[in-house]
């Protein structure tokens, strides 16, 4: 019998991600959602491992699956790291990305391009039945860019400009991005953990 894994998230845009890189594995993946699940961890670590153990930690206690959780956001340098950690948070959890996008645009006006550096961080915690943990980061380099751009993605994916490929994230086809997302790179990680750990 193959071997649940549940997501801690309801986010559908990261779990489309989530299915398409780990569907190699020998595993039946679940949303929150999916798997009956309703928690409310309250996020109030300082860093993104943190978060994400957080998260994965309360949804463990409702299952005995597999329990994988990410926490991810963006951090830009001319700002001191901001949003980082906070970043789903920013100016309040149910403010539109178009408006924090924008707000981040404004607060960089004037700022010239090779100041504006900027990545996504993406750190996902597994939680294995038995309580062992592990752990995973992925990192994308980029900047800022001072308009939104493409349709693609989520958050805060048209702003985050990519000069190498001269687009921004939400430009890029879904088999580019889960290439060299920082999701899609934690997510590579962490699968050869789980194969490892758990003979997947």
């Amino acid at each position: 019998m193959k071997k649940k894994l549940v997501f801690a998230t309801g986010n559908e845009g990261k779990m489309r991600e989530i299915r398409e890189i780990l569907k190699d594995l020998d595993v039946d993946i679940y949303s929150l959602k999916e798997a009956g699940i309703q928690m409310d961890a309250e996020e109030n670590g300082k860093t993104f491992e943190e978060n994400a153990l957080i998260k994965a930690r309360a949804a463990a206690e409702h299952t005995d699956a597999i329990v994988l959780a990410d926490d991810s956001g963006l951090e830009i340098d001319y700002l001191g790291g901001e949003p980082g950690v906070y970043s789903a948070r920013y100016l309040g959890e149910d403010t539109s990305y178009r408006i924090k996008n924008q707000n981040l645009i404004d607060r960089l006006e004037g700022v010239p391009a090779e100041q504006r550096t900027a990545r996504f961080v993406c750190v996902i915690a597994a939680v294995l039945p038995g309580g062992r943990v592990l752990t995973s980061r992925g990192t994308i380099e980029g900047i800022i860019g001072t308009e939104e751009r493409g349709e693609g993605g989520f958050g805060y994916d048209p702003i985050f400009f990519l000069p190498e490929y001269g687009c921004s994230t939400a430009e890029l086809s879904m088999e580019q991005k889960n290439v060299i997302s920082h999701r899609g790179k934690a997510l590579r990680e962490m699968k050869e953990k789980l194969r490892d750990a758990l003979a997947l």
